[in-house]
């Protein structure tokens, strides 16, 4: 291992590739006991992590590694599901080699991969309300970043690529490595393209994805694109309106509290009970003394409270909405409590991902999505100055310039959070404008 992994990653633009896009050398320049891998991959439909571990598991098991030794951590622990049978296989073929790394296998709930359950089901550390897992000593790393770790630890090649699942109405449904700043269309196409006419698009799971123009591009932290109806239930549920959904909690929420026995923050003993905050939607207040509108902050808008009730009412949308308002406001979360044990019938109550695919109505796309690779080359992209969390990344190029795939044009602002963009195609520069550059082959 290099010993300055950390300038490494910043110099190659890696980012978490399984949330939001964090700046990966932020989150590596830190000293932990141990780093847990999130391969855990619980939203429904996606297929990449799973399939990078079982295919590339010494590469990711290096990068394991030298992220421990730059973190100082004692301890390398990979969150899989035991349904992903081969990865462990791949991982149990190759684990005797490096002696400081075990797995832990999850059982097939939602939401298993959200960063504070994992370190919990992994370790049985808690972390504190409105905290992150470095509060207890811990790293949480996505598979996909292990493995742009390794590659420019062993090539230096920047982040140009990246991996996504193409499923839903596409024809062939399949895993596959697409160039940055690509249309979602033209990602779709190498699925054989849609097979219906009226449709929607997905960016990332049907829990916690957005929908997208089939116009936009793809970056750093696109994981998957689902093609559903535009009448599905799913999408019909995305493009409520918080109007529409305050209007129902107030006239149908009969405080049953199952949102809040499902929660998975609940669950880790946080001071949040979705039902109760529902009561704000009906009578302007919770009616409780222990609680307020800033529990909210305490959500983390994985979806599942909607999926416990019986109404199909959405806390989640609701919490977010009031998350909004309160920040507009300039008020942040004053909740920090450090629970010192989980609710007690928590584990019996985590929601198994195959009832959940049959709520959401898509249990026909529940199949597998091989990872191939395409011969498809692409002649021109739109590489996002923002594919991260922080400022945009500053362009270093102007309309005319020759590039090389892998060539720097987006560096990151002096003194700011950010990440370095690098050209995906070789070409010339046609536009840059404050939010993109665009290349032409």
């Amino acid at each position: 291992m290099s010993a300055n992994l950390v300038e490494l990653v910043q110099n190659a633009g890696i980012v978490g590739a399984g949330g939001a896009g964090f700046p990966t050398h932020v989150k590596l320049n830190c000293t932990v006991d141990t780093v847990i891998v999130n391969g855990a991959e619980c939203e429904p439909l996606l297929r990449v992590d799973q399939q990078l571990m079982a295919m590339e598991t010494v590469k990711i098991l290096t990068a394991l590694q030298a992220v421990m030794d730059q973190t100082h951590a004692k301890e390398g622990i990979i969150g899989l599901k035991k349904k992903y049978t081969e990865a462990i296989e791949a991982v149990n073929k190759d684990l005797p080699a490096f002696p400081a790394i075990r797995l832990h296998l999850l059982k097939n709930f939602y939401p298993a991969g959200d960063e504070q359950v994992l370190v919990y089901e992994t370790t049985k550390r808690i972390v504190p309300e409105g905290g992150i897992p470095l509060n207890v000593g811990t790293l949480v790393i996505n598979v996909e970043t292990l493995l742009n770790i390794y590659d420019t630890m062993t090539t230096g090649q920047p982040v140009v690529d990246t991996y996504l699942t193409l499923t839903g109405e596409v024809k062939n449904r399949i895993t596959t490595k697409v160039p940055l700043g690509i249309t979602v269309r033209e990602a779709l196409e190498l699925a054989g393209g849609t097979t219906i006419d009226d449709y929607v698009v997905i960016n990332g799971g049907p829990m916690m994805g957005k929908i997208v123009d089939p116009e936009s591009t793809i970056t750093k932290t696109t994981k998957g694109l689902i093609v559903l109806e535009k009448d599905h239930s799913l999408i019909r549920s995305k493009t409520k309106s918080i109007k529409e959904s305050m209007k129902m909690a107030g006239m149908a929420c009969m405080q049953c509290n199952y949102c809040t026995e499902l929660c998975p923050r609940y669950g880790l003993g946080h001071s949040l009970e979705p039902h109760k905050l529902m009561r704000i939607a009906a009578y302007g207040k919770t009616c409780d003394a222990t609680t307020q509108a800033t529990n909210a902050f305490l959500c983390c808008e994985c979806g599942l409270c909607q999926y416990a009730c019986v109404m199909d009412l959405q806390p989640w949308k609701f919490n977010a909405m009031l998350k909004r308002e309160l920040g507009s406001k300039g008020i942040k979360n004053p909740h920090h409590k450090t629970p010192t044990e989980v609710e007690r019938f928590r584990t019996i109550k985590q929601f198994d991902v195959h009832r959940l695919v049959l709520r959401l109505g898509l249990t026909k796309y529940d199949l597998p999505a091989p990872m191939v690779k395409t011969d498809q080359v692409f002649t021109k992209v739109n590489l996002l100055l923002a594919q991260h969390i922080g400022a945009p990344a500053m362009a270093v190029v102007k309309v005319g310039d020759t590039v090389e795939r892998g060539e720097l044009v987006g560096e990151i602002p002096a003194g700011k959070l950010s990440a370095r963009v690098f050209a995906s195609i070789s070409g010339k520069i046609i536009a840059v404008d404050s939010g993109k550059i665009t290349i032409q082959s």
